[in-house]
């Protein structure tokens, strides 16, 4: 298994409690959002990790130099795209089931276990709650998920994603077509889930989900989700062994 985290963007919106830094370099706890999404793909032996990177890439380089299994890719055009362009310049080194995560999105490692259990073509997971205009909703039919957007009305949304997924190697070739053509259709301001409605649309894979069961996990946009992570991060991903040393 792969997988492949998106950590291109500026995070424009965390102001100074970045630094000018990437917003996946955000310490929660004494570690690296990114450091944390590495710690626990490796914990759980996913060692083939894509990280999708444009901002300040050098950082980036710096701390993954000669660590094994590691691929840095750059996209260029990372200051006027969003998430698809990202995802279009990784998908070339996908060839297997995959996780993919947003690099400001930490969840309980319970959580991305039993994501990794689940069957399924396409497998998200969710958090049944009350959705504000900002989260990525979505909505349930038949225990599938026929709708994934930010635009739909909150009071018609089931729950949100949370950003953290996974894909089976037999959606690779629709996916990877869908995702070249939104490119050449220069839908560049498209997020991810955007690829995974058209294969809805389709009918080309299931769509199914896992739920998070009030198990902790954060998208880090804004200083209120800083304090919230930092205040209620789990004892489970604080405990995961580290890879990385200290500096």
């Amino acid at each position: 298994m792969q997988a492949i985290i998106m950590a291109a963007g500026m995070g424009s919106r965390l102001g100074e409690v970045t630094n000018g830094l990437p917003k996946s370099f955000l310490v929660v706890r004494g570690r690296k959002l990114i450091e944390y999404n590495i710690d626990m793909l490796k914990q759980y032996g996913i060692n083939d990790i894509v990280i999708v990177i444009g901002y300040m890439c050098d950082m980036f380089e710096k701390l993954i130099d000669k660590k094994r299994g590691i691929k840095l890719v750059f996209n260029p055009f990372y200051e006027t795209t969003n998430v698809i362009p990202s995802f279009w310049f990784g998908q070339q080194k996908l060839k297997d089931d995959f996780i993919y995560i947003n690099a400001d999105t930490i969840c309980d490692p319970s959580i991305f276990e039993e994501l990794l259990a689940a069957e399924g073509d396409i497998v998200l997971a969710v958090d049944f709650k009350e959705c504000d205009e900002e989260a990525m909703k979505v909505r349930i039919k038949d225990r599938e998920i026929v709708e994934i957007n930010k635009t739909m009305k909150p009071d018609t949304a089931d729950g949100e994603s949370i950003g953290i997924l996974k894909v089976s190697k037999r959606c690779l070739f629709n996916l990877k077509n869908i995702t070249n053509n939104m490119m050449k259709e220069k839908k560049f301001s498209c997020f991810f889930p955007a690829a995974i409605q058209e294969i809805i649309d389709r009918q080309l894979h299931k769509v199914t989900f896992i739920q998070t069961k009030g198990r902790f996990w954060c998208e880090i946009d804004c200083l209120e989700d800083y304090i919230r992570a930092e205040e209620n991060i789990s004892e489970n991903l604080i405990k995961l062994p580290r890879r990385f040393k200290r500096k």
